[in-house]
C-alpha cells in the first residue's frame, strides 16, 4: 500500500512538472494568435455588434441610437416594394454576370494555356482593366455610352447602323446590359487568372497519356480538363458572385439608380437610404436582410464546391 501511495504521488509529481513545462509553449502559441484575435475582433465581431444595433434601434445620420425599434426596421424592410425589387435584381444580376464571366474568363485561359509562353506574355495585358479603378471605370463607360458625342452612338452612327442616338443609360434593360459590359470588361481579367492558375496545376502527362490512348481535343476537355478544375471553378465562380453583389460603384457612376428605380441595386438602395435619407437604423435592418440573402444565394455553390472536393479526394 505504502508503495501505490508512492507511486500515484510520483505519478502526480511527473503531471505536474509536465503541465508547467507546456506552460510556456502554450503561453506562446497565445501570444501568436492575440493579434489576428484582436484583428477579427476589431474588423469583424465589433462592426457585426454595432450593425446589429443600429438595426434594432431608432438611429439616424446625427443621432444614432436614439431609442428601442424592435423588429420595426425588419417589417418595414420586407413590406419596401422598393428595397425587395432591388433584392431580386442584384441576385439575377450577381448570379447571371459571374456565370457569364467565368465561361469567357475560362476559355480565354484555356487559349492562353495553348499558347504557352505567348499565354505568359498576354496575361500581363489582360491585367490592365483590372488595375483600373472602378470609378475610372464608369466614367470612361459612361463616355463610351453618350447619347451625344459617345464613340458607340458615334461608331453606329457613322457606319448608317441606326437613324439617331440611342440614350443606352436611359432604357431600363439596355442600363444594365451597360453596367453588365462595364461590368465584364473589368473582372473578366481577374477570372482569367484564377482560371490559368487553375488550368496550370494540370499534370501534362495525363493529357499525353490521353493523346496516346487516341481521345480527341472534346473528349480530353470534358473528361479530362473539366474535372480536375472543377473545385476551383466553383470557388471562383462563390469569389465572382460574392463581388457581383457588392455592385455599386457602376450604379452610382452609370445610373445612379436610374431610369427611376430600375437600375438601384441593393448596395445602391441601402446607400441612399443611409446617406440620402439619413435613416441608418432602417440602412442596417436592410443590410442585414441582404447579407442573408447573400448567405442563401452562395450556400448552394458551396455545396456544389464541396462535392466536387469529395470527388476528387
Amino acid at each position: 500500500m505504502t508503495a501505490f501511495a508512492a507511486d500515484v504521488m510520483r505519478l502526480g509529481q511527473t503531471r505536474h512538472t509536465v503541465r508547467r513545462s507546456l506552460l510556456p509553449a502554450r503561453l506562446g502559441r497565445a501570444l501568436w494568435i492575440a493579434p489576428v484575435i484582436l484583428a477579427l475582433t476589431v474588423t469583424t465581431l465589433y462592426p457585426t455588434v454595432f450593425l446589429l444595433a443600429l438595426a434594432f434601434s431608432k438611429s439616424t445620420l446625427g443621432k444614432p441610437f436614439r431609442g428601442f425599434a424592435g423588429l420595426k426596421h425588419f417589417a418595414t424592410t420586407l413590406q419596401d416594394p422598393i428595397f425587395l425589387s432591388a433584392l431580386v435584381r442584384s441576385v439575377a444580376y450577381a448570379l447571371t454576370t459571374s456565370l457569364l464571366q467565368l465561361t469567357l474568363g475560362f476559355l480565354i485561359a484555356l487559349l492562353f494555356t495553348s499558347l504557352l509562353k505567348a499565354g505568359r506574355v498576354l496575361m500581363s495585358l489582360v491585367l490592365l482593366p483590372l488595375m483600373t479603378p472602378p470609378v475610372m471605370v464608369g466614367v470612361a463607360w459612361k463616355l463610351i455610352l453618350a447619347p451625344a458625342g459617345g464613340l458607340l452612338n458615334g461608331t453606329l452612327l457613322k457606319y448608317g447602323l441606326i437613324s439617331e442616338p440611342i440614350s443606352f443609360l436611359g432604357h431600363p434593360l439596355l442600363a444594365w446590359l451597360a453596367i453588365a459590359v462595364a461590368d465584364l470588361w473589368q473582372w473578366t481579367p481577374f477570372i482569367v487568372i484564377l482560371c490559368f492558375a487553375a488550368l496550370s496545376t494540370i499534370p501534362e502527362g495525363v493529357h499525353e497519356a490521353a493523346l496516346v490512348d487516341g481521345a480527341n481535343a472534346w473528349q480530353r476537355f470534358r473528361h479530362i480538363t473539366l474535372p480536375l478544375v472543377a473545385a476551383p471553378l466553383s470557388s471562383i465562380y462563390l469569389l465572382k458572385l460574392i463581388l457581383s453583389f457588392k455592385l455599386f460603384d457602376l450604379v452610382y457612376i452609370l445610373t445612379f439608380g436610374g431610369p427611376g428605380f430600375a437600375t438601384t441595386s441593393a448596395g445602391f438602395s441601402i446607400y441612399r437610404r443611409a446617406i440620402e435619407q439619413f435613416d441608418v437604423g432602417r440602412a442596417a435592418a436592410e443590410t442585414i436582410v441582404y447579407g442573408l440573402v447573400i448567405g442563401l444565394a452562395a450556400l448552394p455553390v458551396v455545396r456544389i464546391h464541396q462535392h466536387f472536393e469529395r470527388r476528387e479526394s
